[in-house]
């Protein structure tokens, strides 16, 4: 696999988008600096651990932790790897991309909401997303598929109302033929939340071929909102493949309960290809090992 050699200009031009956004109001030069610093750090740690497990990949010892995992040629419907691919696990933050296409398929991209109280809480954190902010369901989207802020997605089922939306994500997979999966919430916070490898695969082709958009926002870590101080705040990226050039898109998840996940699309060979990885002890190497075999 050919990593980006470029890692240095990308964080270069992530801070200069910083400062051009934060020149626009005056602000404490130290506070500035900090949050430079915390940004620089973010992304030094991703490439690091990126880094780490390529090498663990590669490793002729390594063995895959995933207990369930599916490869997948999107355009020819080939199974080009499994391993308990019908077993049913607890997805996670996995959730979000259901979310997103129930939210692409019912909401009109115009709309904004104001938050409220019940539609936050303990769901999880964003300074940039608070109680009282109207915002659009574009960046409340983004939000939710780019740093995996569970008030975010939480949020956009209150567009269509919070028990239709998951009735909604239900239906589609009965649509999609995706027959071993259940959803209980919007997000992926509660571990009932539970799918197959096979059927996240059958998602994750629905998505390439129906909404290339969702997978291209997965990428995306160029992503501002102010907080409650007219702050100007980036939202990390959470899925640490985005360096990479053959990662087309997908989102991970994590909980105790379900342990590491990913339903992603990568390029392999010229061919856009679902890769599913359930209950890992390390879904990235363990991700990075599955494109190691295909790439050979």
């Amino acid at each position: 696999m050919k990593f980006i050699s470029k890692y240095n200009l990308i964080i270069i031009v992530s801070l200069i988008l910083f400062f051009s956004a934060s020149s626009a109001k005056a602000e404490d030069p130290t506070l500035i600096k900090q949050r430079m610093i915390d940004i620089l750090g973010h992304e030094i740690r991703v490439l690091q651990m990126l880094i780490k497990n390529m090498v663990s990949a590669k490793s002729q010892s390594y063995e895959i932790s995933s207990k369930s995992y599916l490869v997948l040629d999107i355009e020819s419907q080939e199974i080009l790897l499994e391993k308990n691919a019908d077993e049913k696990k607890s997805i996670a933050s996995v959730t979000k991309l259901m979310n997103a296409v129930i939210a692409k398929e019912n909401i009109k991209k115009d709309q904004n909401i104001t938050l409220k109280k019940e539609m936050l809480g303990s769901y999880g954190y964003s300074p940039s997303i608070y109680e009282g902010l109207n915002i659009s369901f574009e960046n409340l989207l983004r939000a939710s598929l780019i740093q995996s802020v569970n008030d975010a997605a939480q949020s956009i089922s209150y567009f269509v109302g919070k028990d239709k939306f998951v009735d909604l994500m239900n239906q589609k997979a009965k649509d999609l033929s995706m027959n071993n999966t259940t959803y209980v919430d919007a997000n992926g916070m509660n571990p009932e939340n539970k799918s197959t490898a096979r059927d996240l695969s059958k998602l994750v082709s629905y998505i390439y071929n129906q909404h290339p958009d969702i997978l291209k926002t997965t990428k995306d870590n160029d992503f501002w909102l102010k907080d409650k101080k007219d702050r100007l705040l980036k939202f990390n990226n959470v899925n640490f493949f985005y360096y990479l050039p053959e990662f087309i898109g997908g989102k991970t998840g994590y909980l105790v309960e379900a342990k590491e996940n990913i339903a992603s699309v990568f390029n392999v060979n010229g061919k856009p290809t679902a890769i599913i990885t359930l209950n890992s002890e390390n879904q990235q190497a363990d991700t990075l090992a599955i494109l190691n075999k295909l790439e050979k």
